[in-house]
């Protein structure tokens, strides 16, 4: 492990005051190659995966150059942009932000969908020096008028990989139609597959290229463990009996679906397990009020969609648990990776169905190690649920009918029915009207 600090870097007083705040003083590999080139106003291609600190290797040297050419802030316009695929994300990094940056006038500001804009536009109207958002907001904003991209001088696409996978590349592409051509840029994916090297090379110009590949892959400081069921009850049954054990003080559980992740919130509730869910139906205020009872310990279980893989960073997850096996390998890969933070343990747990074998095999592909198989019997108790609430049924009153109604209604023959009007007969309103008319 290198000795080099922090300190070693040339940062300006506030910027390593604010690092000494946050116990920051080894830099890690990511930032220990990163930092030098973006200070010296370096292009960068930058492979690294969530977790290895990529956030302050482009913030800081950001941060540093704006301070040093501190201008007049303007109505609606950006000196510099962060695009990043998910909400959690873009929140995290906002906050990043303003540690790194407490100590200087230097402003940041995050726009998100699922929130009114309202007070995003408040916010960008006072002028904004780091502009952090998710694309889809960002180009609605951008389109209403009240975010310019005209004077950005830095520009940084985190997760490009993920970019690529959730279908934002077109917004992206609209995106840079929007920024200059001198422009410091940082492109950060966490694999360079064809797709994302040629997206790449549209945006970056004679980059410094940072590949960080960890000592030890994640996948081995994780203790992995696959357990083969035989039906999606039996795999509800073994998480179950899992998240009742006294070991597990925080897990992740990840399902393919936003339903599936609906519907096992209700199930281990009926088991007397506290759980909540997040994910892209969940409205803003709802997922970080989930995040936040997570991070606190106040619920132990948060039941994810694959929207949560990179954007959640909360310390303490002891398991995460595959109760439905990912059919993309590199998604595994960042799943387990919410748990194992910072040189601590932790415990993967896949629960595998007979259709979902082919994915595992993808997935010891990739990680070029089998999963061990861990017995499934033990877990396979019986769960006492609670049963199923009825749901409440609307009581319908019958309709009050006015007084002037109940007065003007047509008279009911003896049977119930309303009196036919006769043949040739006219209504006293037409009546009425045509003696209007005639006179």
């Amino acid at each position: 492990m290198s000795n080099q600090e922090f300190r070693d870097f040339n940062l300006i007083k506030p910027i390593y005051r604010a690092l000494r705040d946050m116990d920051y003083t080894n830099p890690t590999p990511v930032q220990m190659q990163a930092i030098p080139p973006l200070l010296a106003g370096r292009d960068l291609l930058g492979c690294a995966q969530t977790g290895t600190g990529k956030t302050a290797a482009f913030s800081l040297p950001i941060i540093q150059h704006l301070a040093k050419n501190q201008r007049r802030r303007e109505r609606g316009f950006v000196r510099a942009l962060i695009v990043t695929p998910t909400r959690e994300l873009a929140a995290q990094i906002y906050e990043n932000l303003n540690m790194y940056s407490k100590y200087l006038d230097v402003n940041s500001v995050v726009v998100f969908g699922g929130v009114k804009q309202n007070s995003q536009v408040k916010s960008l109207n006072r002028g904004v020096d780091i502009l952090v958002a998710t694309p889809g907001r960002l180009l609605d904003l951008i389109n209403q008028g009240y975010i310019k991209l005209e004077k950005v001088e830095f520009f940084v696409l985190d997760e490009a990989d993920r970019m690529l996978d959730m279908g934002f590349i077109p917004d992206v592409r609209r995106i840079l139609g929007h920024l200059p051509n001198k422009r410091q840029t940082m492109f950060f994916s966490a694999t360079l597959s064809p797709k994302i090297i040629q997206l790449s090379k549209s945006m970056i110009h004679n980059p410094v290229r940072v590949d960080v590949t960890p000592e030890k892959p994640v996948v081995e400081l994780i203790d992995q463990r696959l357990m083969n069921v035989r039906t999606k009850q039996e795999k509800s049954t073994v998480l179950m009996n899992i998240l009742k054990d006294q070991n597990v003080t925080r897990a992740l559980v990840f399902t393919r679906t936003k339903h599936g992740a609906n519907k096992l919130v209700k199930l281990l509730a009926r088991a007397d397990i506290e759980a909540l869910g997040i994910h892209g139906n969940k409205t803003q205020s709802a997922r970080e009020k989930a995040l936040e009872s997570f991070k606190a310990g106040r619920v132990k279980v948060l039941i994810a969609t694959d929207i949560a893989a990179r954007g959640i960073d909360v310390e303490g997850i002891s398991h995460v648990i595959n109760h439905d096996i990912p059919n993309v390998a590199e998604t595994y890969v960042h799943r387990i990776g919410r748990t194992a933070r910072a040189g601590s343990g932790g415990i993967s747990i896949s629960l595998c169905s007979p259709e979902e074998h082919p994915f595992i095999r993808d997935i010891e592909k990739l990680i070029k190690q089998p999963i061990p198989i861990v017995d499934e019997r033990p877990y396979l108790t019986r769960v006492e649920l609670k049963p199923v609430e009825p749901k409440p049924q609307r009581q319908t009153r019958p309709s009050q009918k006015s007084y002037s109604q109940k007065r003007n209604r047509k008279p009911r023959n003896p049977q119930g029915q309303r009196r036919p009007k006769q043949r040739g007969q006219a209504s006293p309103g037409s009546k009425a009207r045509r003696g209007n008319y005639n006179r």
